[in-house]
């Protein structure tokens, strides 16, 4: 089974955490944290960065690892590096997403996660 190697950011802001849906692809409109592929030559932590300024076009500071997900789909393998992240500049403009909201603790489990994120809501809760 082919590995698809992601990265995720989880952002923060005061007492709220950012969801995004999917706008496109197989899982279209299940909710997911932010982020995408790992590229050649990069770390995650630069991909991530890459990433939310592509898909988001907002600048984030990474932060700790939360976790790394380990998730077979179907069709393929997912490993997903988890970081926690804020915002340094940039409004969160949605290019590829359908939607997003800013989730207290209470809501996090009020949208439809997609599998592998959902198992980080746990961990997150934790932290809230």
């Amino acid at each position: 089974m082919k590995t698809v190697k992601v990265v995720a950011a989880v952002i923060r802001h005061e007492d709220k955490i950012f969801a995004t849906q999917r706008g496109y692809g197989e899982y279209k409109d299940g909710w997911e944290f932010p982020g995408g592929k790992v590229e050649a030559g990069e770390t995650p932590q630069q991909a991530l960065v890459r990433e939310i300024r592509e898909e988001l076009d907002t600048v984030i500071a990474v932060g700790a690892k939360i976790d790394t997900v380990e998730y077979d789909y179907p069709t393929f393998h997912l490993s997903m590096d988890c970081f926690w992240a804020e915002v340094i500049s940039g409004d969160l403009v949605l290019r590829e997403h359908e939607a997003a909201r800013w989730l207290v603790k209470e809501e996090l489990y009020s949208v439809d996660w997609l599998p592998a994120d959902i198992t980080l809501i746990s961990e997150i809760e934790k932290h809230m």
